[in-house]
């Protein structure tokens, strides 16, 4: 199986997913490739696969992302195909933690095989809070994200399940409870 967490920025999928992985270590976290800079605290293979824009845009033309899109500050975002393809071959379970856009062409491709989990955060001031208070990015790329957040949302009917994160605990249970139904 493939589980899908997508959200908005700040709504808390990234804790989330650790939490899962925490209590699943039997899960693959799918890492995702990108071009923006590396924050200080990650680590190349294990939060990114960090690229150049030239390198990203060969994977594009070689078809070698199962999604990908161009985000904050004309960054790509995508998922490696082999990646994908290897862990289900070898019948892992993949947990992926990626933007909205990515989880939907995921499903797409993968169909009953990908369950797409949208976590929805309490409210829009939360949300800034949260993007405030991890102190990674400057008030324009805060705004940036901001921006995206009612598309996001506006898709979140197109997800199999919704999770709201208004409390971390309950929200990373609701997780695990969707993820056992199928993990057995």
């Amino acid at each position: 199986m493939l589980y899908v967490i997508a959200a908005p920025s700040g709504a808390g999928k990234t804790t989330i997913v650790r939490g899962i992985l925490k209590n699943n270590p039997e899960l693959i976290f799918s890492v995702s490739a990108t071009t923006r800079n590396k924050r200080e605290n990650e680590s190349e293979g294990k939060d990114y696969f960090f690229f150049t824009k030239e390198e990203f845009k060969k994977m594009i033309a070689k078809d070698e992302l199962v999604e990908h899109e161009i985000l904050f500050n004309g960054d790509y975002y995508g998922t490696l195909k082999s990646f994908v393809n290897e862990n289900l071959d070898n019948e892992r379970n993949v947990i992926f933690d990626i933007d909205v856009n990515g989880a939907l062409n995921i499903k797409k491709i993968y169909g009953n095989k990908a369950k797409l989990i949208f976590i929805m955060p309490p409210d829009i001031e939360t949300l800034k809070e949260r993007l405030k208070k991890r102190a990674t990015e400057s008030e324009d790329q805060i705004s940036e994200r901001i921006k995206r957040v009612d598309l996001e949302i506006g898709k979140k009917n197109d997800f199999d399940y919704i999770v709201v994160n208004d409390d971390l605990e309950k929200a990373i249970s609701e997780v695990q409870e969707i993820i056992s139904k199928f993990n057995k």
